[in-house]
């Protein structure tokens, strides 16, 4: 690894980010009609390498059907509104209004209303109904205290989702989350995140996870750069953990973890590249955001924006693109990225003469910045 002098006391690891890299064509090409993105984690098949970021302004019960009809997986935050809140409409709606000035504050009363298990156990239950795989998820610190509601409830995936999310929490408080022991203990798989280092996701790996999501503070609401001065370039962070991946196979005699990028996704180009770099799916957020079934109303926040002590995101405008079928399928309506999202994957797959995901993560990238 080459290292870079930052001062004569302090060397750092050049890191790139989406827009650091570019994928290469290759001698063969195909018809995108004959590419196949589908993934499958565990006993779970999707036809589009696409998971919903567990985040109000994202997914709802309802859009969560609506993306799990259109073949992704949608995953529903345990801890927001809709656990919280009975009708959670009316706040949505409220936030989606509010005065920049007024918005942090007013988030934070509006989410120190208490969790309640019956509306966990309720809104698993409304999923269930919808005919989709169904996930949901907790941070660390409401796992040991919500999980059993959850798994009872029936869930399929169960999602540990923080900033970032350690095998090796220690804290001098309270017995941290013993994720090796939770996992091995648990009737249902976990996917687990976020992690940005090679070592932080084969830690994560050992614990029994079946996905480890990659990323740390890279979103389009997160400020944790500017307020914590932590950031890991996606591109190099997703390399990593892919190589964590495949040392972790050969370590398990064969045990498979997928890697899930999450966070910094924007564009369709930045999911071809995620795919590029080792990811087997991306986890988005504010792309999701834009669908006009989005709850958030054209804006987009997730938990960093409301935390009650130390603020590390805000509610961005993102705008309404279309529906959710338009971005991801299109037709598209501008040469942004923002919509087609599959089928610009299809065609950089079909471009460079891949048929499917995993034969994809071996295309040729070269470093590129604009």
């Amino acid at each position: 690894m080459t290292e870079i002098e930052i001062g004569r006391g302090k060397r750092g690891r050049r890191a790139y980010s989406f827009d650091d890299i570019a994928i290469v064509p290759s001698r063969r090409t195909r018809d995108p009609e004959d590419v196949s993105v589908g993934w499958q984690i565990d006993a779970y098949h999707f036809d589009i390498p696409v998971i919903g970021a567990p985040m109000d302004s994202v997914t709802s019960p309802d859009s969560a059907a609506a993306l799990g009809a259109l073949g992704g997986l949608p995953v529903l935050d345990l801890e927001g509104l809709w656990t919280r809140y009975e009708d959670p409409e009316p706040l949505l709606a409220e936030i989606a209004a509010l005065d920049p000035e007024h918005v942090t504050p007013r988030m934070q009363q509006i989410y120190a209303e208490e969790i309640k298990p019956e509306l966990i156990a309720d809104r698993i239950k409304e999923l269930r109904r919808a005919g989709i795989t169904v996930a949901g998820a907790l941070t660390p610190q409401r796992t040991q205290q919500h999980w059993r509601t959850v798994v009872e409830a029936g869930v399929d995936l169960f999602v540990i989702r923080g900033t970032t999310v350690s095998a090796e929490h220690v804290s001098s408080r309270a017995e941290p989350l013993n994720l090796k022991r939770f996992i091995y203990e648990l009737d249902v798989p976990v996917i687990v995140g976020g992690a940005a280092t090679y070592t932080a996701a084969l830690h994560l790996m050992r614990t029994g996870a079946a996905g480890v999501l990659v990323g740390f503070g890279g979103g389009a609401a997160h400020t944790t750069r500017r307020a914590l001065g932590i950031h890991a370039p996606t591109a190099s962070a997703i390399a990593d953990v892919a190589a964590a991946r495949r040392d972790y196979l050969d370590e398990s005699g064969g045990r498979y973890v997928h890697v899930i990028a999450d966070g910094g996704i924007g564009t369709s180009g930045d999911l071809v590249k995620a795919i590029a770099c080792g990811a087997d799916a991306a986890m988005l957020g504010a792309t999701l955001a834009r669908a006009s079934e989005a709850p958030g109303g054209g804006y987009h926040w997730g938990h960093e924006a409301h935390h009650q002590l130390l603020p590390r995101g805000e509610r961005v405008r993102v705008g309404v693109r279309g529906s959710l079928k338009e971005i991801l399928f299109g037709p598209g309506r501008s040469a942004d990225g923002s919509t087609n999202l599959i089928g610009a994957l299809r065609r950089a797959m079909a471009t460079t003469g891949y048929s499917d995901l995993k034969e994809f993560q071996r295309v040729e990238v070269v470093v590129s910045p604009y």
